[in-house]
């Protein structure tokens, strides 16, 4: 695998030449935020070996094999002003076409990545940019819950949490409070949940560094996973941060896009006092 690096005077990021990978995130003086598991073997499909490799990638969801795993090792690269622009050819089977539009902060730990997926098939195709951030395994996963209600009486309900068949509702890595729930990112049995999360962020904790990362939430429109624009994911390597855009139809020749924001902090200030307790008194 060859890595590039694009790096200002607070963070530093790497991506892969040979696939449309993110693969290091780190802030000065510490080390890399971002799971490595390319150790891991292959998943084949009927057109070729898919490696996750680790780090970020961009799927499109719903999740289903084999449209999930085509492979994405053939790549083209643009530089940008403070950025680099990655992109892949169209896929097989589904003539998808996926691109990360990375820009770095001038000024901050602050990263915008665009996830774009470009339609260059001959028949409209239902999908939802899908963002995955696979990180290192031993810190805090920050999940905020909606708040509220949702009418003017309180009568309907404002939470909705999706589990998947191998999650353990009882899972001791868990604790369920009404305004945050809070994952130990440690490695027991697999756990995955997704819900719609109006505030449109995710954060991380680890090593002494928060990772967030924002995004849009639109409150009118349909999520896939019955309607989850957030997700996280654990096992035995690494925990994933999941975002989701809208599930729409996409024309051939059209496109949309998934905007995520990373910012990275050396301390909790930017998180509720609620959060910093249990996260420091763990």
């Amino acid at each position: 695998m060859i890595k590039r690096v694009l790096k200002n005077d607070f963070l530093q990021l790497e991506y892969l030449t040979t696939s449309l990978r993110i693969t290091g995130l780190s802030i000065a003086g510490k080390p890399n935020l971002l799971a490595d598991v390319s150790d891991q073997p292959p998943v084949p499909t009927p057109y070729g070996d898919y490696h996750f490799i680790g780090g970020h990638r961009l799927w499109h969801a719903p999740e289903a094999m084999p449209r999930s795993y085509i492979p994405d090792d053939d790549i083209s690269i643009t530089e940008l002003p403070n950025g680099v622009l990655l992109e892949s050819k169209a896929e097989p089977g589904t003539g998808i076409r996926k691109r990360i539009e990375i820009r770095l902060a001038a000024d901050k730990p602050s990263i915008t990545l665009i996830h774009t997926l470009v339609n260059d098939g001959l028949w409209p195709i239902e999908l939802a940019p899908w963002a995955i951030t696979q990180l290192r395994l031993g810190g805090t996963v920050i999940l905020p819950m909606p708040i509220g209600n949702t009418d003017p009486a309180g009568l309907l309900h404002n939470r909705q949490i999706c589990l998947w068949p191998y999650t353990r509702i009882n899972d001791p890595r868990i604790k369920w409070d009404d305004k945050f729930v809070l994952f130990k990112a440690n490695a027991l049995p697999p756990f995955k949940m997704g819900y719609f999360n109006p505030h449109g962020w995710l954060a991380y904790w680890l090593d002494g560094v928060l990772f967030r990362k924002t995004f849009e939430a639109y409150v009118a429109l349909p999520y896939p996973d019955n309607n989850c624009n957030a997700e996280m994911y654990c096992n035995e390597r690494f925990v994933e941060l999941e975002s989701l855009a809208p599930l729409l139809p996409l024309n051939p020749g059209d496109s949309t896009s998934h905007t995520e924001k990373w910012n990275l902090f050396t301390g909790l200030d930017s998180l509720p006092e609620e959060v910093r307790q249990v996260i420091i008194s763990s």
